[in-house]
C-alpha cells in the first residue's frame, strides 16, 4: 500500500540535488531488475536472460528520501527489430487509438504486473534484496492513473511509467522515493520477449525536494487488480501483431 505522507512530513524529505544520465537499452526488461546473472524469464517461445536483458541501474543519485525527476529524455525503441526504422518515444505509442499493454506474464519475481504504453520509459524501485519473491505488491494501470499525473509514489517492487517526465503541458512530474529503497532500476514497456527489442533511451535522473503531495493511490491499485482480473481472459494479442 501506499505511505500516507502529511504536509509537514513532506517537508522534511530534503535531500543534496544530485543527477545522473542514464542510457535504457530497448532490451532492458524492468522484472529481471535486482536479479542475478543467468536469471532467466520464460514466457510462451520467448527467454530473457540476466545480464542480457536486465534493466539499468541508475548510479549517482541519493534514495534516501525526497522524489525523483527525469529530464532531457531521447531517443526511440520498438519491441521488436524495427528500431531506428520505426522508434517511438520515451512515452511508448501514445499517438496511437490505443497504446496501453499489459505485462502478460503478470507479476514476475516478486515484482507487480503493469499496464502502461507500449515501448515507453519505465521504472522499479527496490530495496537490498533479491526480489525472486512469491509474493509481490498491486500492479499500477495507467490506463486509470493516466500520464498527466503531477506525483506519484510507486511502492518497492511496482513497475512505474516514466515517459519523458513532464506532463502534455511541459510541467516536471516527481516520482516519490519509497521507504526502503536502495535502487532504481530503469528498463522499457513490452508485453513479454525483451530479446528481440532494439532501440535505445538516454535520461537524466536527478533528485528533487518535494513540492506536491501525492493523490492517495488506493484507487489506482483497485482498479488495477480487478482490470488485471477481468481483463486475465481475454484473447492476448501476439507479439508481432503489435510490431
Amino acid at each position: 500500500m501506499y505511505k500516507s505522507l502529511s504536509v509537514s512530513a513532506l517537508c522534511m524529505l530534503a535531500v543534496t540535488a544530485q543527477a545522473s544520465s542514464t542510457n535504457v537499452p530497448g532490451m532492458a526488461n524492468p522484472w529481471l531488475a535486482g536479479m542475478p546473472d543467468g536469471s532467466a524469464i520464460i514466457f510462451e517461445n520467448t527467454t530473457d536472460t540476466a545480464p542480457a536483458q536486465s534493466p539499468t541501474l541508475v548510479s549517482g543519485i541519493s534514495l534516501a528520501g525526497g522524489a525523483v525527476v527525469f529530464s532531457g529524455a531521447t531517443g526511440g525503441v520498438h519491441n521488436g527489430p524495427l528500431c531506428p526504422e520505426t522508434c517511438f518515444g520515451p512515452d511508448g505509442r501514445t499517438f496511437q487509438g490505443d497504446p496501453f499493454v499489459k505485462h502478460d506474464g503478470g507479476a514476475v519475481n516478486g515484482i507487480a504486473g503493469v499496464w502502461a504504453p507500449m515501448n515507453a520509459l519505465m521504472g522499479v524501485f527496490l530495496d537490498e534484496t533479491q526480489p525472486d519473491l512469491l509474493t509481490s505488491p498491486a500492479g499500477l494501470d495507467f490506463r486509470t492513473i493516466g500520464l498527466d499525473f503531477l506525483s506519484l509514489a510507486p511502492t518497492l517492487r511496482q513497475v512505474f511509467f516514466v515517459g519523458n517526465g513532464v506532463t502534455g503541458g511541459g510541467t516536471q512530474q516527481q516520482f516519490i522515493i519509497p521507504v526502503g529503497a536502495t535502487r532504481l532500476y530503469l528498463g522499457t514497456m513490452d508485453g513479454f520477449g525483451w530479446a528481440n527489442n532494439t532501440g535505445q533511451f538516454n535520461v537524466i535522473v536527478s533528485n528533487s525536494n518535494l513540492s506536491t503531495v501525492p493523490v492517495p493511490a488506493a484507487g489506482w491499485l483497485l482498479g488495477s487488480a480487478l482490470g488485471m482480473l477481468a481483463l486475465g481472459s481475454r484473447k492476448r494479442r501476439q507479439k508481432q501483431n503489435r510490431d
